[in-house]
């Protein structure tokens, strides 16, 4: 138990603004989220947020790089579990996406926020850049996994747009179809490209 007037170490108290931040943007978006938003949905001043990152631009890419991380962490682990099948683990990443702990209501709407502080944001512009490069090649590794013929660079790229395009439908409007109908449709298009 932590003694009255304990004080937590930089470290932590970095981390709880990074995990407020992420809040902030599933609850207020792009537009709502502030330095303020951020030093409120983390109990503490303003001027703390200001002391470890320097201003919400920074803290936001450190969200999206924090955010990035959890989404690949679940989807390394959904490739694990598929065994050592290559097409079964190309399909298990993709269809990751669309599944707990990826297919969350709080991480869709933190991943929107974020993903439209791209044009504004240079910082989180170099967060998604990095991250995206990441995916991508994941994607082409397991590509090249599979020994497909063709450019697995460009096959990657299409392969992250069918996973953005069908999160983006889901974030916008879940009325449209379900993540297991998002489910089906990357599995089919994944069987037509192999078939």
């Amino acid at each position: 138990m932590a003694r009255a007037g304990y004080r937590r170490a930089p470290v932590e108290r970095r981390q709880a603004l990074i995990d407020a931040a992420e809040r902030a943007l599933a609850i207020h978006g792009a537009g709502g989220v502030s330095v303020r938003t951020i030093a409120a949905e983390a109990g503490v001043s303003p001027g703390l947020v200001t002391h470890h990152f320097e201003g919400v631009e920074p803290l936001l890419a450190a969200a999206y790089r924090q955010v990035s991380d959890r989404v690949g962490d679940a989807l390394a682990e959904a490739v694990e579990a598929a065994g050592a099948d290559p097409r079964a683990r190309l399909t298990a990443y993709v269809c990751g996406n669309f599944r707990p702990p990826v297919m969350d209501a709080d991480l869709l709407a933190t991943w929107l926020g974020l993903l439209s502080l791209t044009k504004s944001m240079p910082l989180v512009a170099a967060a998604h850049a990095e991250t995206y490069a990441a995916y991508r090649a994941e994607v082409e590794r397991l590509l090249d996994d599979c020994r497909t013929l063709g450019d697995h660079r460009l096959e990657a790229v299409a392969i992250t747009a069918l996973i953005d395009g069908l999160w983006l439908e889901l974030c916008l409007d879940d009325s449209v179809f379900t993540p297991e109908e998002a489910i089906g449709i990357a599995t089919r298009w994944l069987e037509a490209r192999f078939s």
